[in-house]
């Protein structure tokens, strides 16, 4: 047992070792690449906390910063508001199409696993009816070859 966990303990440090190599040997672009990867994604799944996030995040920078004065802040405000409702309809409608090819995306995949399951099912029905014929034919065989056995047993008997 000793042997065994401690084969255990160097594979795993074989592992780690050959991990911290890969890393090592990552740029800091591969880095880099990963996190812009890692983002478009994030934003692709979740437009809509996307917009939130970036809407959130433009009003804390407006509150900090200080403005040129308030008549602009007013102006800034109300565009933002009206790019904000446009950037919100944009994500509603992206939304919605998404949802939209989903559901036909699962009714097609439904649709082709029921195929599937037909064809498997005939193709199991098919396979039953051959097998339950050849076990017949094979019983058949076999009774005949154990009549013919037995009458010429008996017959070398009388």
């Amino acid at each position: 047992m000793a042997t065994n966990s401690e084969d255990k303990r160097k594979e795993l440090k074989k592992k780690i070792e050959a991990a911290e190599q890969r890393n090592s040997d990552r740029s800091f672009g591969d880095y880099a690449r990963d996190a812009a990867d890692g983002a478009t994604s994030f934003v692709k799944e979740h437009p809509l906390a996307t917009l939130a996030g970036g809407l959130a995040l433009g009003v804390l920078v407006a509150a900090i910063v200080p403005g040129p004065g308030r008549r602009m802040r007013k102006k800034a405000s109300a565009r933002t508001a009206v790019l904000a409702g446009t950037l919100a309809d944009l994500a509603l409608t992206y939304g919605a199409k998404f949802l939209e090819s989903a559901e036909e995306a699962a009714k097609a995949g439904q649709e082709r696993i029921g195929d599937l399951g037909e064809t498997i099912g005939d193709g199991a029905r098919d396979l039953g009816r051959s097998a339950s014929d050849s076990a017949s034919r094979a019983i058949d065989s076999a009774s005949r070859t154990a009549n013919r056995a037995l009458g010429s047993a008996r017959s070398r008997l009388h």
